[in-house]
């Protein structure tokens, strides 16, 4: 085969840097030829060269503008850097244009590699390297000079080590599950220190539903409800902690909780900043609650707040802003299609909502301190997070239809604080009944049936922890449904003849029948109500 020019300098320079390869294509080009015209293979060579290192440099460029960091490029061409204050982003360029490797510099400390930003610019997923960008610039997210900035990352890294000393000190066992377990009891959550540029993350709350998804499909269920620790500006200056506000050793309160040395015995600074919870995502939130975490903090939000029926945002929270808009706003009615064909209608009456003990309003970060407010703090956001589970449960992309027969039509309607009623009918009765749904804390969830004709002292105890162990108003009702079916009396017995006139006059069976002739054990329905 002919050998051509280009392949002579590709074997030639194959295992040579590119600047010298673009060293030597200058200085060819800037040698004087007797040949007026220009090697146009080299010309278009180049040309593709420096484009496909400029996007990669443009790209960068452009991801920093949201960001508010600076960029620019390494003297050799072979990286790109995204600069701040108290930070770096090393981003090394394979001689083709790839991505080498990402690596994250914070304030004082040697640069890291970052696998995670590394694999989001290989697969040119720039949006999402954009927002960790923001994750990590959000550590140093205040007004002021260096010196400033310095002394808020200082204080973070004291709330850190605090923080880990709450998450690692011991406890007893309630759930099987160990990251379950550590997730809805631990003193903070699941706690993750910062590593790799992520700030400091804390797992507070998962539905049950997310606990199986992960079980049967790893990487697919939804991590729960997320805080990201990181600091905010403040248009007030507030004292931030310079070192640990925990005793050596540690001493504890009679909950267990570590007890921290006064205000007036630890080293801290005036600064104009605070640390806050970052909502991963947004927590619709009662404004009772908000009200609780005021006076925890003694730290008022700066931003104003936007109050609606909590219901509502729920709603917005659960589905999409299309099908919100699509929906009544008076009247809100979903059904549910469970197992074995089994339809549930739920209807909320939107007047009864907006009742002032149920408005609340969407809640994106909590501003604090104290090592000490984290624990309050997470414990009324898993509080309001059960509630926001149990009425979103109840809440579908579909709409009520007319014409299908549903084997129970439900009303949710607010009552007391942290309260809230089903009234229903089964198919086959006339009377109504009322489950009232009490949810006393995150750990407590209590039921109570109020149906005539029914005398069961167990069955409260039975619905709650059926309700407990779902989070899931439809499965808790199906188990109703099931439980009151196996209490009743069984039908009367008629004669042979008569019952053989019956057969003749029913020319079918009704829909519902092959469902209620499957129930399953209470116990078994307990155990499978997850």
């Amino acid at each position: 085969m002919k050998k051509t020019y280009m392949s002579d300098l590709y074997s030639k320079y194959a295992e040579k840097p590119w600047s010298e390869t673009f060293q030597l294509v200058r200085r060819c080009m800037d040698k004087t030829r007797t040949d007026p015209k220009p090697c146009e293979p080299v010309m278009r060579c180049q040309q593709k060269l420096n484009e496909a290192l400029n996007d990669v440099f443009s790209l960068t460029g452009c991801i920093t503008v949201p960001t508010r960091l600076g960029s620019h490029r390494s003297p050799t061409e072979t990286a790109c850097y995204l600069t701040a204050d108290l930070f770096y982003l090393e981003v090394l360029l394979l001689p083709g244009g790839g991505v080498q490797d990402v690596k994250v510099a914070q304030h004082g400390e040697a640069p890291e590699s970052n696998s995670a930003l590394c694999q989001l610019l290989r697969m040119k997923k720039f949006k999402e390297f954009s927002v960790k960008l923001d994750d990590l610039a959000s550590l140093y997210n205040i007004p002021g000079d260096s010196d400033t900035k310095i002394k808020v990352y200082a204080s973070l890294q004291h709330l850190q080590k605090d923080l880990l000393k709450i998450s690692n000190l011991p406890r007893r066992l309630i759930e099987s599950d160990v990251h379950v377990d550590m997730v809805l009891n631990g003193r903070i959550g699941n706690f993750v220190p910062c590593r790799e540029g992520n700030p400091m993350s804390i797992q507070y709350y998962i539905r049950p539903s997310d606990v199986l998804m992960e079980m049967f499909c790893p990487g697919e269920g939804s991590r729960g409800q997320v805080a990201m620790v990181v600091v905010g500006a403040s248009s007030t200056t507030h004292m931030l902690q310079m070192e640990s506000h925990i005793l050596t050793p540690p001493q504890f309160d009679s909950l267990g909780f570590p007890v921290f040395r006064p205000m007036s015995e630890v080293k801290t600074e005036s600064l104009p900043a605070f640390f806050l919870l970052k909502l991963q995502p947004p927590v619709p939130t009662l404004n009772s609650f908000i009200q609780q975490m005021n006076q925890i903090t003694d730290v008022t939000p700066e931003a104003d707040l936007q109050v609606e029926p909590l219901f509502q945002l729920i709603k917005q929270l659960s589905l999409t802003e299309k099908t919100c808009e699509s929906m009544c706003d008076e009247e809100d009615s979903h059904f549910h299609t469970l197992p074995d064909a089994e339809l549930h209608s739920y209807v909320f009456g939107g007047a009864e909502w907006k009742c002032d003990l149920w408005k609340g309003a969407l809640i994106h970060a909590v501003p604090f301190t104290h090592p000490a407010h984290v624990p309050a703090l997470l414990e009324l956001l898993r509080h309001q997070s059960v509630i926001n589970a149990l009425l979103a449960s109840c809440i579908t992309r579909h709409e009520q239809q007319p014409g299908l027969t549903y084997e129970l039509n439900c009303e949710v309607l607010p009552e007391s604080a942290f309260s809230f009623s089903v009234t229903f009918s089964l198919l086959d009765s006339d009377s109504l009944a009322v489950l009232l749904v009490s949810v006393l804390d995150c750990r407590q969830v209590k039921c109570r049936l109020l149906m005539a004709d029914l005398v069961d002292p167990s069955l409260d105890d039975y619905i709650s922890r059926v309700l407990t162990r779902c989070m899931s108003i439809p499965i808790t009702m199906r188990a109703i449904r099931r439980r009151i079916a196996s209490l009743r009396p069984p039908a009367p017995q008629f004669p042979e003849p008569v019952c053989a006139l019956m057969a003749e006059g029913s020319p079918s069976v009704a829909p519902h029948s092959a469902v209620e002739t499957a129930f399953h054990n209470p116990k078994s329905e307990e155990a499978g109500a997850v």
